[in-house]
């Protein structure tokens, strides 16, 4: 953690939001998703789910390393001026106004419509007598030879439980030597079951029980001989970080692996109670995890709420839902059957979801076929064990191609699968390497080497978003297909860096972190700070997913105090205060939620009117700028820079649907359309476009709609615009 005299320009604390509010703040906008009543009801659920998953995470990682901090000997401020201690007292508070929120959401809200629409869930003592033997026979079928139950006494110490497991602690009484005596036990709800038991219903109706209902419910046959005098439900959250020194480990992999296990039975950050259990068990349960007062949350609903997932599963109830949408193909590649000829002539955007993911598994598949191809390299981060990307460097293997994979081991909760897949690669005979000491390769990008007729030739592809065709469909991702040699050639010598022994040489086209990309973002805000100090054209967008970096944003309100307009589009944390007068009031910050998650990065530069625009697979964070190999590519051809300024920028910019507006003093405020104007919303308006045909892909979009929204100093401009005239000075 920094203190405040590390910071680069002397801004005051009081300039700068907490990392872990302002995360906490994008967590409420999910959340308010689910409260939000326009959405269809399975995705108001969807969000209930997922605010309570980023809710475990922020726990299993953030509260985990804070907690960490206030133990240690070091005692520092972070840039917003807060103690690691003071910061644990601000999310403690924050967290418990959330999960009132959460539950109330879920009993007077989600439950109730949820019931209304024929989707139930039913006590034990609710169910009808066929549906009492149906799950009578389920339990002992099913779920009986999988429960261990588990004394606790002199001679059974309380076990080991796994982080997120849902328990039950049961006090039970049983005779000895005519003397009632008073014992405790735990039973552990098994995580290979689904949480909720589906009771076996004819048409459309979909009625549940809690599986650790039906548990309990029979909680006598796993005690014989006892009187069950009550049980309750406990979660325990841990710390789930790995912690590899890479320098002193040998082997990477087996590293990885190893502390997976670990992880699992990290020291607990969270306790989780069902609301009546007694106050002598929650004490003996905080005790026990070396917890207190201020970790404990009781629960007036469904422990672990994430697995409430279950009731969107399924083609049900379609009318609950959103409109379906499938991606067509972008219409640049719509029938060609050659897509290494059209990547020759020009390149390619993609926007996902909105432009078909295919696209991209089609050029890795056809890439594994084609018999001049002779190399294919490629970075995995999140693969989600798709068989698609997976299967098509394999094949390759098997085609006679040399194929190298990168694989990332330590993408956060998917170590596990990138672990299997590189074994399975290596088996296929694919050369897997793990990249560099002290780095995450968080770098997406995949070049094919090809012979054409004139010769060898590299195609690039370059994204915003993970190679995981499931994802793709969920998330908002830029995507750019290319066979420019410049950039072949500074991917060709990135692969070469993370693979090979060499020291990075500097790159023409491609911005790398941890080498340059920081360096140069910070020198690009100050460029337009000196033009708007000198009169002429200035303007900064960029849309990012997170904004923690303490010297771009000291940089950044340098450029607004200067007069340069500037529009902050970030999904999540950001730790800049807009509207502060003097320091920050040309510039805005908004944050759009919605049905798809927000996920590309595009920085735009003014540049007093030769405008530059990059995408990136990086925030500006110090783990981006520091800790891991990124790239940040520009957008040359002027045809797809107009697409990403006035439609993807420009729509978001537009969006006061579901756009909310950061304030000064750290909360979000929801746009409402103002009265007369039309309502903008941005996800539906880039479907409209993808089904619409995509006009602006193969032409430059019209000066007027979007464009004015976006408010530009000039039209950008390809490499084959002609020159604009120079700007005259006031």
């Amino acid at each position: 953690m920094k203190t405040i005299a590390d910071g680069a320009g002397g801004f005051p604390p009081d300039h700068f939001i907490n990392r872990e509010l302002s995360w906490l703040e994008f967590n409420q906008r999910v959340l308010n998703e689910a409260l939000d009543t326009k959405n269809p009801l399975l995705e108001r659920v969807k969000f209930f789910c997922i605010a309570s998953s980023n809710l475990d995470e922020f726990f299993e990682v953030r509260v985990a390393g804070i907690k960490q901090q206030m133990e240690s000997e070091v005692v520092e401020r972070s840039v917003d001026g807060l103690t690691a201690t003071e910061t644990f007292r601000a999310i403690n508070r924050r967290v418990r106004r959330m999960v009132d929120d959460q539950y109330r959401c879920w009993r007077d809200e989600l439950r109730p419509a949820l019931d209304t629409n024929g989707i139930r869930f039913l006590a034990m003592n609710e169910v009808s007598k066929e549906d009492a033997v149906w799950l009578e026979n389920f339990y002992r079928a099913e779920v009986r030879p999988v429960l261990t139950p588990l004394a606790i006494d002199p001679a059974h110490p309380f076990p080991q439980l796994l982080n997120k497991s849902l328990n039950m602690i049961v006090q039970l009484e049983m005779s000895t030597a005519g003397q009632p005596l008073r014992h405790m036990a735990v039973v552990q709800v098994p995580r290979v079951l689904s949480r909720l038991v589906k009771l076996p219903r004819e048409g459309n109706g979909r009625e549940y029980v809690f599986l650790a209902h039906l548990i309990g419910h029979f909680l006598g046959d796993l005690f014989p001989g006892t009187t069950i005098l009550g049980y309750w439900q406990f979660r325990i959250t841990r710390n789930s970080e790995l912690y590899i020194d890479e320098e002193e480990v040998g082997n990477l992999l087996k590293a990885v692996e190893n502390e997976l296990h670990n992880r699992r039975k990290g020291d607990a950050v969270r306790l989780e109670v069902e609301v009546d259990i007694p106050q002598a068990i929650r004490s003996a349960l905080l005790g026990t995890f070396r917890l207190g007062d201020e970790d404990l949350y009781v629960i007036d609903g469904p422990l672990n709420p994430a697995r409430l997932m279950t009731v969107c599963e399924g083609d049900h109830s379609p009318e609950l839902r959103d409109v379906p949408f499938v991606a067509p193909v972008t219409p640049v590649l719509k029938d060609q059957a050659d897509l290494f000829a059209v990547i020759r002539e020009r390149d390619v955007l993609l926007h996902h979801p909105y432009d078909n993911f295919s696209t991209v598994v089609d050029f890795l598949e056809k890439a594994a076929e084609d018999p001049r191809v002779l190399a294919i390299k490629q970075t995995l981060y999140r693969t989600g064990g798709d068989t698609q990307i997976v299967g098509a460097l394999m094949n390759a293997v098997k085609n006679g191609k040399q194929v190298t994979a990168v694989v990332e081991l330590r993408a956060r909760f998917d170590e596990a699968n990138n672990i299997l897949w590189a074994r399975q690669l290596e088996q296929a005979g694919v050369h897997v390497v793990y990249g560099l000491v002290g780095y995450k390769i968080h770098a997406k990008m995949c070049l094919v080497v090809r012979r054409d007729d004139d010769g060898i030739r590299r195609y690039l592809h370059l994204g915003t978003g993970n190679y995981n065709p499931n994802t793709a469909r969920l998330y908002t991702d830029i995507g750019l297909l290319t066979a420019k040699p410049d950039f072949g050639e500074d991917a060709t010598n990135l692969f070469n860096l993370l693979t090979g022994i060499c020291q990075f040489q500097g790159m023409r086209k491609l911005l790398i972190a941890p080498f340059e990309l920081h360096a140069r973002m910070i020198a690009l805000i100050d460029r337009e700070t000196q033009n708007a100090r000198n009169k002429l054209p200035s303007r900064i967008i960029a849309k990012l997913n997170s904004l923690v970096d303490e010297r771009a944003i000291e940089a950044l309100y340098r450029a607004s105090q200067a007069g340069v307009k500037i529009d902050l589009i970030v999904r999540g944390i950001c730790c800049l205060r807009p509207g502060i007068p003097g320091l920050s009031d040309n510039i805005t910050v908004r944050s759009v939620v919605d049905r798809f998650l927000e996920h590309s990065r595009i920085y735009y530069f003014e540049n007093a009117c030769r405008p530059e625009v990059f995408v990136a697979s990086a925030d500006w964070m110090p783990r981006n700028f520091f800790r891991r190999i990124e790239i940040a590519f520009p957008i040359e051809d002027g045809i797809w820079r107009d697409r990403l300024i006035t439609e993807v920028l420009g729509i978001s910019l537009a969006d006061n649907v579901k756009a909310s507006s950061l304030s000064a003093d750290g909360t979000y405020h929801r746009d409402r359309v103002a009265k007369g104007k039309k309502g903008c919303r941005s996800q539906h308006e880039f479907i409209s476009l993808a089904l619409a045909g995509g006009k602006s892909a193969t032409k430059r979009p019209s000066r007027k709609s979007q464009f004015e929204t976006v408010k530009l100093a000039s039209r950008p401009v390809g490499p084959d615009d002609p020159k604009p005239a120079k700007p005259a000075s006031k």
